[in-house]
């Protein structure tokens, strides 16, 4: 589809305010949102993706009252105090163009503090703490401090509010019943359980006068006790009717059991649920939740499912999303892979958000734009992410760069995991770096294993090393079997693994390669059709048996996968408990014989018949060619794996070469 044509470029009238696109940044915790002495930092982080072409922008969530905060920390808008500190922020997006909503949410019981309320004293099963009930007058109370946090709002310059009513937070658990067990006029039925969302939004009304009033409602709740289908329908209306000017769609409580945001879930997997409420209702509509290419976008707006299209983490990966659509450069987009790993992994951890991609969200005040002072010749020997990061960056900083990739493509263990079930985002990722290496003026040479005297000839100011890793081989009698091989041959399709297989090593490549390895190699891209039956929704689960026996094992103590990401390891390892992958604990690996591997656990010795043994146990730096160049005097950068091999970590190498590249 043509720029000129595309429905993600058409305007459209939202209330008083007539967007220029279909392209809302949607609201993502940043970890700023409580520390107002860094609102400059959030603001360059907000007004770059108003340059980049967001029509709206929606910030993370602020309380309206002490009791709403998100963490036993600074987090609300409640205090006149206050404005002053947003205006940093309301007037960085307007210089840029751009328009931004702040979102308020009160927690409810998913707030991290013992000061937590609820509509019910019901605890949630992901938080320590049970939630004091609130009494009917704390109720009255706290609908005049959203209409109170919305009048700050827009003192402080915001374009109008996002009301939080989705992902089960305090509005959620008044709507259903699962937590909301109220006897009075704020439970009971959906009109009376809907009472306290209806005056949030009323009240708001009035406070923001023709300010833009969006409401992020549940399309979908996926728990037990949750709005219905028809409940949702008939909330959509009646939140028009009270005064709303766009619907915003949330998917999935947080303590639901079925991913909805992460590389396990395929592209636009809820359009029909948003679909459904934009039918029923008068008012603009947006879609969200894996939605991060812009041919699915516009075929999401040009088929009728949803009216504009929120992204979240998309904007994390590439500030300038609207922008490359507009000048006819959609390949180039960096593409969001729904990891996780820097962005909600971060929040949970209680660090500041960026991006696994793009290392530049929320640190641009790290990175220059401007040309550098002086051209150099650079030779970056490796075309791993990180190699990738540390060209990309110093040919858009204007210097001479060439990147030597031994392989035929570049990519380097990135290639590899997009043939893992979930990650096949990971090699549309490689795609769009290809294309952008190209508009950086990067000459990238392939199938060309660079040694010292070629990068001498070539007379190099700076040499950037990213030559990656090298598998840690196995070290027991045996170990030279035919039937043992590495990961790598298993994901490059180079071996085709038996039945029976044992994967030594339960780091993220042993659970990735296990996983692979019990779906099946050519399984594809899993449809929508197939995820609901897997994770039950609509109907009950379907599972389908594992294509082999497979049998885990490492070394240390304890359970399975607690290196995985926060937000996404539960996934994975409900998925091979699903398969019934048998996993190992405390093995001593002995031998490798005609009978398979000889283990010892405990006081017992295990033989593990097996067809194919997957060594995934380690890796070690591949840095030989660094040390030889610098042993010449040649100015030397190691970055990724070549510097650090450990458990592979592709957010740290792109880091890594992000920056050097850039201050080259």
């Amino acid at each position: 589809m043509s720029a000129a044509s595309s429905p993600i470029l058409q305007p459209i009238r939202v209330g008083k305010t007539t967007l220029p696109n279909r392209m809302v940044m949607g609201s993502m915790h940043t970890g700023l949102e409580c520390h107002p002495e860094r609102f400059d930092q959030l603001a360059r982080f907000y007004a770059d993706r108003a340059r980049g072409g967001a029509a709206l922008i929606v910030t993370g969530g602020f309380a309206p009252t002490y009791a709403g905060r998100m963490k036993d920390e600074p987090g609300t808008l409640e205090r006149a105090d206050q404005v002053s500190a947003h205006r940093v922020i309301t007037e960085a997006v307007h210089a840029a163009g751009g328009r931004i909503l702040l979102q308020i949410l009160h927690a409810g019981r998913y707030g991290y503090h013992p000061a937590i309320v609820a509509p019910s004293a019901v605890k949630s099963p992901i938080n320590r703490d049970v939630p004091r009930e609130l009494t009917p007058a704390e109720i009255g109370k706290t609908v005049d401090a959203y209409a109170n946090t919305a009048r700050l709002a827009i003192q402080a310059g915001y374009d109008g509010i996002e009301v939080m009513g989705s992902e089960g937070y305090l509005i959620s658990e008044f709507l259903a019943v699962r937590t909301n067990f109220r006897e009075d006029e704020w439970g009971g039925s959906l009109e009376n359980r809907a009472r306290f969302p209806l005056s949030v939004v009323r009240a708001v009304r009035e406070a923001v006068g023709e300010k833009i009033l969006c409401y992020r409602i549940s399309a979908l709740e996926l728990i037990e006790g949750g709005l219905s289908d028809d409940d949702t329908v008939w909330l959509a209306q009646a939140v028009e009717k009270a005064g709303a000017d766009l619907l915003s769609t949330g998917i999935g409580w947080h303590e639901s059991t079925v991913p909805t945001i992460a590389g396990a879930v395929p592209h636009a997997a809820f359009a029909n649920a948003t679909r459904r409420i934009k039918e029923a209702v008068g008012i603009p509509v947006t879609a969200s939740n894996r939605i991060n290419l812009p041919d699915v976008a516009e075929h999401l707006l040009s088929s009728g499912a949803a009216d504009l299209i929120s992204m979240a983490r998309p904007f994390l990966a590439d500030a300038d999303f609207v922008n490359k659509v507009r000048d006819a450069r959609p390949d180039q987009i960096n593409i969001c892979i729904a990891c996780n790993q820097a962005c909600l992994d971060h929040y949970f951890t209680g660090q500041v958000i960026s991006c696994l991609v793009n290392p530049r969200a929320a640190r641009e005040v790290e990175f220059s734009d401007e040309p550098a002072a002086q051209t150099k010749r650079v030779g970056v020997v490796g075309g791993g992410v990180a190699g990738i990061a540390a060209a990309l960056e110093a040919g858009r900083r204007g210097h001479a760069v060439t990147l030597y990739e031994g392989g035929r493509e570049i990519g380097g263990q990135f290639s590899l995991a997009a043939h893992i079930p979930g990650k096949e985002d990971y090699g549309l990722a490689i795609e769009s770096l290809r294309r952008q290496l190209d508009a950086a003026g990067v000459e990238v040479r392939t199938g060309q294993r660079v040694g010292i005297e070629a990068l001498s000839r070539d007379n190099y100011d700076e040499v950037i090393v990213s030559t990656g890793i090298d598998p840690r081989p196995l070290d027991i009698p045996g170990a030279n079997d035919p039937r043992v091989v590495g990961y790598t041959s298993i994901l490059d399709g180079s071996v085709t693994a038996g039945n029976r297989v044992v994967i030594i090593g339960a780091g993220g490549i042993g659970h990735d390669v296990a996983l692979l390895l019990a779906t099946g190699e050519h399984a594809g891209r899993q449809s929508v059709e197939q995820f609901e039956q897997r994770w039950g929704i609509g109907t009950g689960k379907t599972l389908h048996p594992a294509k082999r026996s497979i049998t885990m094992l490492k070394r240390s103590a304890g359970p399975f996968g607690r290196t995985l990401g926060k937000s996404t390891g539960w996934i994975l390892r409900q998925e091979l408990k699903d398969f019934g992958v048998r996993q190992i604990a405390e093995a001593q690996y002995l031998k490798i014989d005609a009978e398979g591997l000889h283990i010892a656990v405990s006081d017992r010795i295990e033989v593990l018949p097996a067809d194919t043994i997957v060594v995934c146990a380690g890796q070690v730096s591949a840095r030989s060619l660094a040390d030889e160049l610098e042993a010449r005097g040649q100015s030397v950068h190691l970055v990724g794996g070549a510097k650090l091999a450990g458990e592979l970590d592709a957010k740290r190498a792109i880091y890594e070469g992000a920056v050097i590249g850039n201050r080259l």
